[in-house]
């Protein structure tokens, strides 16, 4: 990886205000790396170009860290999360692990499994915790609807609509637990044919360093009885 892209790499962790380690700098390079090797067999990405797959993969994904921080902070201090237990996320479609694998690296506090329907992917993700050393990554090949486990956070980065994100995860949810829908713009016929039980509380603009182009997250919980 040359060093015009580790320089764009810090500038852009520092332009999104994280606080990361020189480790989780390298993490992060050596991941996209992996992602390079495997994609030349397995496809597991069409964007090619190493610039161009550090904003729109890895900068895309550390966008969503320090808003994914807030609302765990939230989590816990609403007691939704136990204060001593680990926060567990599902990353959704995960493919590449685009932003499961890099929430991984960047909050090693929060468990991430990143489930995908094709085998290779989930492969590819349990590569990448091996390689990394990341103990709180684990790649699941399975159909999200047949999932039994629970998770605190559920995520998805252009996996599918709203609706059918939510319908498809809603089993992995938590009792108090969120959504985290990573949109380009505002979808706002995406929101008007949610369920009735599934509340938008709150949409997060997101400026990407190095893109131009719109980007949110759309944070989500069930209401109700």
């Amino acid at each position: 990886m040359t060093r015009a892209l580790e320089a764009e790499l810090r500038a852009g962790v520092q332009a999104l205000g994280l606080s990361l380690t020189d480790a989780q700098l390298v993490q992060l390079l050596d991941y996209m790396d992996l992602i390079q090797k495997w994609t030349k067999v397995y496809n597991l990405t069409a964007v090619r170009d190493p610039a161009e797959m550090l904003t729109h993969h890895l900068l895309d994904s550390l966008a969503v860290i320090r808003p994914l921080q807030s609302q765990v902070a939230n989590l816990r201090a609403t007691g939704a999360v136990d204060a001593a237990a680990p926060v567990r996320l599902l990353d959704v479609g995960s493919g590449a692990g685009l932003p499961g694998a890099v929430i991984a690296i960047c909050c090693p506090e929060v468990t991430v499994h990143c489930v995908d329907t094709v085998a290779k992917k989930a492969a590819f993700i349990q590569q990448v915790a091996v390689s990394l050393k990341l103990p709180n990554l684990r790649g699941i090949h399975a159909r999200v609807e047949k999932l039994t486990e629970r998770y605190d956070v559920v995520s998805s980065r252009a996996f599918a609509s709203l609706v059918d994100f939510v319908n498809w995860s809603g089993n992995a949810l938590a009792g108090q637990g969120i959504w985290m829908g990573m949109k380009g713009k505002h979808p706002a016929d995406e929101i008007a044919v949610l369920p009735a039980d599934v509340q938008v509380f709150h949409v997060e603009q997101l400026q990407v360093p190095g893109l131009d182009a719109e980007r949110c997250i759309l944070w989500m919980r069930k209401v109700g009885p």
